[in-house]
């Protein structure tokens, strides 16, 4: 009688129960990548809605039609429009606020007992604006949505969730920078500093059109080489 078994490759089972269960794997991996990706799509096409039009003036039919799926896929994800607002919010306020608390704390560990307001406002500043230079129109979108919506009920509301701890975190290193000013005057300051930060992030255009295209809205770096310094100046001038 002939012997038809043949001999098994290198790393072969011969139990094509494991050959199953690993096809199978990689199915369901594949189902969560392309679910991943479906879900940074949506994501993307709401930020970016969100950023021209606010909570108010986007529906998920919008955001649908953008990414070309059907709204019962943005129902299926995210319930509805408010749940799918704060996930856009909440995606890469992570990102942003982990750099600039690393960043602050580096800053404390550096300066000591001797921090100076500039130092501070650069560590807070710095890298935020770092992330819409080196990270392109997506990081840009979501500046334009979180500058449009801070002034919002709804985006004030996850501004307090999300931002409050780093805040508190510039606001302590500011307090000892300035141990003969009150805290009100700090707290002022910041309040400046947020509503000039949040003007520039929305890039409206209009410094573009009142420079004559000297300066232009979306040069972050430019805004980075100058505004830490500015804001510094107006902080030390309200001790009168």
């Amino acid at each position: 009688m002939t012997d038809v078994t043949r001999a098994l490759a290198p790393g072969e089972t011969g139990d094509s129960s494991v050959s199953e269960a690993s096809s199978a794997k990689r199915v369901r991996r594949s189902k969560a990548a392309q679910r991943a990706e479906t879900l940074e799509t949506i994501l993307d096409a709401a930020e970016y809605l969100f950023s021209k039009a606010g909570l108010d003036g986007v529906t998920l039919r919008d955001v649908a039609q953008r990414v070309g799926v059907h709204t019962t896929l943005l129902h299926y994800y995210f319930k509805d429009k408010n749940n799918l607002f704060e996930a856009v919010f909440a995606r890469r306020a992570g990102v942003t606020v982990g750099r600039r608390m690393e960043a602050l704390e580096g800053y404390e560990a550096v300066a000591g007992d001797n921090p100076t307001v500039e130092g501070a406002l650069h560590a807070f500043l710095d890298v935020d604006l770092d992330l819409y230079i080196e990270g392109g129109e997506p990081w840009r979108n979501y500046a334009a949505f979180c500058a449009r919506v801070s002034n919002t009920p709804e985006g004030a509301a996850l501004m307090d969730v999300h931002f409050d701890p780093v805040v508190l975190k510039l606001v302590g290193i500011l307090k000892r920078a300035l141990p003969d000013y009150s805290e009100e005057d700090i707290f002022w300051g910041y309040h400046f500093v947020t509503g000039a930060l949040m003007n520039t992030l929305a890039r409206t255009g209009r410094i573009d059109r009142l420079s004559g295209g000297l300066c232009h809205s979306d040069d972050f770096g430019a805004v980075k080489q100058r505004i830490a310094k500015f804001m510094a100046a107006g902080f030390l001038a309200l001790k009168g």
